[in-house]
């Protein structure tokens, strides 16, 4: 890394624009050997964290650390600084757990950010998000490892003061999040009219009252999909004739922010738009001219909608405790949408393809007890009529299974010519 010499002076302006991330931090300074004057800039949501980051940067700079460097993002100087971060490691180490978590997971959730703005709060965000996904408990454990050599060696070249990133309870965490994935269900509003209640108080807590808010949490529970996903949704992807959504994006962080994506599962999906949604979708279609490029759903200054954005827009912490929901996360409202249309009697193979899943398990997990007793019923019924010369014109079978139910030693099949 290129140290400059102590003293030089960085020059600073913040402006405030009409954007989605509205305040723009600039600095600027004079290399002292080329006398060229090159300069930085970054957008912010607050005026607050727009300061931070110029005196995070001047900072550095009387310390003699290159601006440049000091206004990395945490991308680019990890990877600028991988050789000496990972030095004194076994290089399969490196090479099999740290490189791929750093890729596929730390660079796409902090990455965009200036290595000088990550802090614990992000780290833990960017952890819950890895297990809401189902990372798995090693590979959360190595890229939290991975990122706490990266910013270590940012302390070392004096980028940054100290490590703020320390998560703790993540493994509590994610057991937390085990327990949840074998009981979806318990995580679901009650109720439409639940829901609805919910739409309407955040809206209410939210800055100017934007209905858009509430518009997002009812189509999310109402489709069952996830916030990334209605976020990724653009006009065009609605049949306002069939009432059918075809779900083709997901909008999810990424080197350089916010970026439109295929779906976790990488397949367009088809998503029934049911009737009590379907004059909002119609109001945010003429909202934006019905242009079949423009997104459904956009925040209060025409940016994309993410769940940190939602969540601190409308107070949510503070409105779902006062409702009494105080489990209640925003991906809670696709847990909301599967039970619902669990219990309204979609069958299995049609709920899993609503839902997106791989695998018809972790979709079985949606359907109510009762409905999940008659499968049961039905695999005993089929393992019964499978048995060789076994059939209904065997009764004396049926009567002896149902005598050894009782038995101490539970019920064996017996034949019974």
């Amino acid at each position: 890394m290129d140290v400059i010499p102590l003293g030089v002076k960085i020059r600073a302006d913040i402006e405030e624009r009409d954007r989605a991330r509205p305040f723009r931090a600039r600095v600027r300074w004079t290399d002292p050997e080329t006398k060229a004057r090159p300069s930085k800039s970054a957008a912010f949501d607050t005026r607050d964290e727009a300061e931070e980051w110029v005196a995070q940067v001047q900072g550095a700079a009387a310390r003699g650390v290159d601006p440049k460097m000091a206004t990395a993002t945490l991308a680019d100087y990890g990877n600028a600084s991988w050789k000496t971060a990972m030095r004194g490691l076994e290089e399969k180490t490196v090479g099999d757990a740290y490189l791929p978590a750093w890729r596929r997971r730390v660079v796409p959730a902090l990455g965009h950010l200036p290595v000088t703005m990550v802090t614990a709060g992000l780290a833990d965000r960017a952890v819950m998000n890895w297990i809401s996904n189902g990372v798995s408990k090693s590979a959360v454990k190595n890229s939290l490892a991975v990122l706490a050599r990266v910013l270590d060696q940012a302390v070392r070249d004096e980028v940054i003061e100290r490590n703020r990133v320390e998560v703790n309870g993540w493994q509590s965490q994610y057991e937390r999040y085990e327990d949840e994935l074998d009981d979806p269900r318990s995580l679901a509003l009650p109720d439409w009219a639940a829901l609805t209640e919910l739409a309407d108080a955040l809206v209410l807590a939210s800055a100017g009252q934007y209905r858009v808010w509430g518009d997002v949490v009812l189509f999310e529970a109402c489709t069952a999909t996830r916030i990334g996903e209605v976020s990724g949704c653009r006009v065009g992807d609605i049949d306002t004739e069939q009432w059918i959504w075809k779900l083709r994006r997901q909008t999810a962080p990424g080197p350089g922010g916010l970026k439109d994506k295929g779906t976790k599962g990488k397949r367009a999906r088809k998503i029934p738009i049911i009737e009590e949604v379907r004059p909002l979708v119609m109001d945010r279609i003429r909202a934006a001219n019905n242009n079949p490029d423009a997104r459904l759903f956009v925040g209060p200054r025409g940016g994309r909608i993410q769940t940190g954005v939602l969540r601190r827009a409308t107070h949510w912490e503070k409105v779902v405790s006062r409702l009494g929901y105080e489990h209640l996360r925003r991906h809670d409202l696709r847990h909301t949408g599967l039970t619902w249309f669990a219990d309204a009697g979609v069958p299995l193979h049609r709920l899993q393809q609503i839902a997106g899943h791989t695998d018809p398990r972790i979709t079985q997990r949606y359907l109510h007890p009762d409905i999940q007793a008659l499968q049961n019923d039905g695999e005993l019924l089929s393992r019964f009529l499978s048995i060789p010369n076994v059939g209904p014109q065997a009764p004396e079978l049926l009567a002896s299974l149902s005598q050894e139910r009782g038995s101490p030693n539970g019920p064996h099949l017996r034949i019974v010519r």
